[in-house]
């Protein structure tokens, strides 16, 4: 059993290290699971190197026996197991056959070599194997490993992995120290440990020890929760606001209730997608960066398709908000029934680049996605190019003349018709690049507008119609009160309690969150 092997490998120790033998490896990988474990026992506790490379060929299935020998296959070549003598394999070669139990113990004594490795990243990995079975049969290896250990970090992982160990050993005097040492710990399988030990329990000393650290790991590990729901909340709130800044120009500035806003996002989505197919047909070395190149892509994409539709479709419908409505409900079913034709019905897959995969690790239980952060610094950069957009360029001052009062811009020479397109094509684009960054954190399909476009809306009017200030402000509350109900109420309820907060205190400011002023609020 595993005790054992950790056992021999405490005791025999400070013996010189020898070499793993044909003998050895032989009976380490034939007969049954007591002699074989007996052996791995004896053969670790040698502290052989080439032990190491054995145990990974033995769990990766890639040795076999014949008379009493092992022979270990490495993809070309055929050795004998404890030398480097290339060999022939015999033709009554079997197969070694591990049952669970020798696969655990071939885990456990593979995890236990690398606690000496020289390399740190394989020392961390090896206690990260070690985590989830540790038990009191370790503790020689894990005691030995702690004494040779020099990194600070390293140890300290060291010491808790021996609490865990001890939390179930039969002396009451150790459960109750280990019960105190883990009130330090930072990992959030802690709590469970902590949980099912509290439940068997009998030791009153003992249990009250257990209870005041399971208290104060819950007390840190609730930081992490909090601010994860923050970040989820924020995260929420960014993708709200990219797909409602272009409702904002669109709805707030042009007053036109386009319910193919979604529709477009969509089409900013498919765009990206079929850049990520030119890129992995055509350029597959630089791959990674399709990302990059689809943004252009996706806003020209929606961009295009918004100034077809302001020229064909609602240049003939501005002032009339229903007969929009109706007209662009009409279009959004289309452009669905368009996409599902060209690229199916099903969801299609886009894949994030490496720089995109992973995240931050703040907290043992908090991780920070790097595709959740590129979206929140994305969906700033674009609000930032809006606002210098609206607020600082000559075309930004024909929009808000325009739609402050047409007649008027008209007739001081703009071309209210050209500024209209722009406007609404302006409008469009945006919502490509919110389709764009709604690609690298959910599916891609036809349906994908319709679960943004009453949220936009809300946005748009909660914020107050015409205002980017009061996009930004909704966006991000609304996101943020969002995740907070949730994991209240759950994700239905938290819909509700959001949509009647919303019809609540537009009941209350009709105007929304910032009101317009002056004589353009008065028109």
């Amino acid at each position: 059993m595993l005790h054992r092997l950790l056992l021999c490998l405490a005791l025999l120790a400070p013996l010189a290290a020898q070499a793993l033998t044909p003998e050895q490896a032989a009976r380490i990988a034939a007969g049954d699971s007591d002699e074989r474990i007996a052996a791995l026992a004896e053969a670790v506790a040698a502290g052989d190197p080439a032990l190491a490379p054995f145990v990974q060929a033995l769990l990766d299935d890639a040795v076999k026996v014949a008379g009493g020998k092992a022979y270990v296959f490495d993809g070309s070549d055929t050795r004998l197991a404890g030398t480097a003598q290339v060999v022939a394999l015999p033709d009554d070669a079997e197969d070694v056959v591990n049952n669970n139990r020798m696969r655990r113990e071939l885990e456990a004594a593979l995890a236990g070599l690398r606690l000496f490795s020289a390399d740190r990243a394989e020392r961390a990995a090896a206690i990260e194997a070690l985590k989830d079975g540790v038990d009191e049969s370790r503790l020689p290896l894990l005691e030995k490993a702690e004494a040779a250990e020099h990194d600070a970090a390293l140890k300290s992982r060291l010491a808790m992995l021996k609490a865990s160990a001890l939390i179930t050993a039969d002396d009451p005097a150790k459960r109750l120290a280990a019960a105190r040492l883990l009130a330090d710990s930072p990992e959030p399988a802690t709590r469970s440990l902590l949980l099912e030990r509290l439940q068997a329990e009998t030791d009153p000393g003992v249990k009250g020890a257990l209870i005041a650290s399971l208290d104060r790991v819950e007390s840190r590990l609730a930081w992490g929760e909090r601010l994860g729901v923050v970040f989820t909340g924020i995260s929420l709130g960014s993708i709200l606001l990219l797909a409602a800044l272009g409702l904002a120009i669109t709805y707030g500035l042009m007053g036109v209730i386009n319910m193919a806003h979604g529709e477009l996002i969509m089409i900013g989505a498919y765009a990206t997608y079929v850049v990520q197919g030119l890129f992995r047909t055509w350029l597959p070395g630089a791959f990674d960066w399709y990302v990059v190149a689809a943004i252009p892509v996706a806003f020209l994409a929606s961009a295009l398709v918004g100034a077809v539709l302001e020229r064909s479709v609602i240049r003939f419908l501005y002032g009339r908000p229903l007969e929009t409505l109706l007209a662009t409900w009409g279009i959004s079913l289309i452009l669905m029934q368009t996409v599902r034709s060209i690229f199916g019905a099903q969801n299609v897959g886009v894949e994030n680049p490496a720089w995109l995969s992973g995240g931050v690790q703040l907290l043992p239980n908090l991780v920070l996605p790097y595709n959740r952060l590129a979206i929140i610094v994305f969906a700033g950069l674009v609000l930032a190019g809006v606002a210098l957009l609206i607020g600082k360029t000559r075309l930004g001052l024909f929009v808000r003349g325009v739609t402050q009062n047409r007649r008027m811009a008209a007739c001081v020479g703009v071309d209210t018709a050209r500024i209209d397109t722009y406007a609404f094509s302006l409008g469009a684009g945006i919502a490509g690049l919110a389709g764009c960054a709604l690609s690298q954190v959910g599916n891609v399909g036809p349906d994908l507008g319709q679960g943004y476009i009453v949220d936009s809306f809300m946005v748009v009017v909660l914020g107050g119609v015409g205002q980017l200030a009061g996009t930004v402000y909704a966006g991000l509350g609304l996101g943020v009160l969002n995740k907070l109900l949730e994991g209240w109420q759950g994700a239905v309820l938290a819909k509700i309690t959001v949509l009647v907060f919303i019809v609540v205190f537009i009941q209350k400011r009709p105007q929304g969150i910032f009101a317009l002023k002056g004589r353009s609020a008065e028109a």
